[in-house]
């Protein structure tokens, strides 16, 4: 370890989130120390180009195994680790599958977040140095909102396991600002995506089935309720937004949206509509993907983050959809490329 640089730790770094602010922590001179679950399969896909980056950036970047149900580990890791930042990114985050499994959502996504908690208060208490701790709240906790915008003062409703684990999450971290005056902020993010989203997430699928259906790999996308709204940025923004809040004086709650709202179906046309293609002829509903209990409507008001932080989104959902219809594009003329290739070697064509 490097004693001059500030040193992270990032849960959750393998995905989407992770892996823009490794890069963004990489490029102000941290060293970055991320955890990641134990899996039978790579994972580190979003981070390959850092990780083997032959310059300076690759060997600043440090991997661990560890599990947000592990607190001992936890503990372990950062005493070992000295952190001046700590990002809690990792959660089971799909909403969808937190119906599904309820418990592992909790137990995770709530419960882990109490336990990296104690490991940073124990950690800075024996140690005497500080360590600034940011929980990663999500606008899912507004969920059947009682005001249009959502402000950090509007009252929470989650309407999914996953919105009630972060409100858990949410209002813990709180609770450790103000019972033992550690340095904790909660950033509210409304849905943030890119090219690294996951493929099961609605921007993400829809985005990719474009591609896919140009390059005649596909036929139809299918989904669920498209008159849910959403406030879209780009993940690259928010994970500045996640940074500035941590070099603040004091830890507070920062909503991070873009204060626009559009419809999926708006989403499909913008990004059926980047190809030439009319979205009505491939999108077809499926009731399988509706929730038990749907959200109808998310917008956020960035206000306080943009008087406080100074920060302001760069990127609007037109251009988003853009970028992602774009590498997905590429995606599939490869995948194409491949099975043509394919069935030239086995005789098919």
């Amino acid at each position: 370890m490097s004693p001059n640089a500030k040193r992270a730790v990032i849960t959750g770094i393998t995905g989407q989130d992770g892996s823009y602010l490794t890069e963004l922590l990489l490029g102000k001179g941290y060293e970055v120390h991320g955890v990641m679950r134990r899996a039978s399969t790579f994972s580190t896909q979003r981070l390959e180009h850092i990780y083997h980056d032959p310059h300076e950036s690759g060997k600043r970047l440090h991997l661990h195994y560890g599990d947000l149900s592990d607190g001992n580990g936890l503990s372990r890791l950062l005493r070992e680790v000295r952190p001046h930042e700590v990002y809690n990114l990792g959660a089971q985050s799909h909403v969808r599958v937190s119906f599904d499994q309820p418990v592992y959502t909790t137990d995770v996504t709530a419960v882990g977040t109490l336990k990296l908690l104690e490991a940073v208060r124990d950690t800075q208490d024996a140690s005497g140095e500080l360590i600034r701790f940011y929980q990663a709240s999500s606008s899912e906790m507004y969920g059947k909102v009682v005001e249009v915008p959502q402000r950090e003062t509007t009252p929470f409703y989650p309407r999914s396991p996953y919105g009630a684990a972060k409100v858990y999450s949410h209002w813990i971290t709180v609770n450790y600002r103000e019972s033992y005056g550690m340095h904790t902020s909660c950033g509210i993010l409304f849905n943030h995506e890119s090219p690294r989203r996951g493929e099961t997430f609605v921007t993400r699928k829809i985005t990719r089935a474009v591609g896919r259906i140009k390059h005649g790999l596909q036929e139809k996308l299918y989904l669920g309720n498209l008159d849910a709204q959403r406030d879209w940025g780009f993940a690259g923004d928010y994970v500045e937004a996640m940074w500035q809040m941590l070099q603040q004086d004091q830890g507070d709650d920062y909503v991070v949206a873009t204060g626009k709202m559009i419809s999926v179906r708006k989403f499909c046309e913008l990004a059926f509509g980047e190809v030439g293609l009319d979205y009505q002829d491939f999108v077809e509903i499926d009731p399988r993907y509706y929730r038990p209990a749907e959200v109808d409507e998310l917008l956020g008001d960035p206000t306080k983050a943009r008087e406080k932080l100074g920060w302001e989104p760069t990127i609007q959902v037109e251009a988003l959809a853009k970028m992602m219809v774009e590498h997905d594009m590429e995606r599939a003329a490869k995948e194409n490329t491949l099975r043509n290739a394919g069935h030239e070697l086995t005789g098919r064509g």
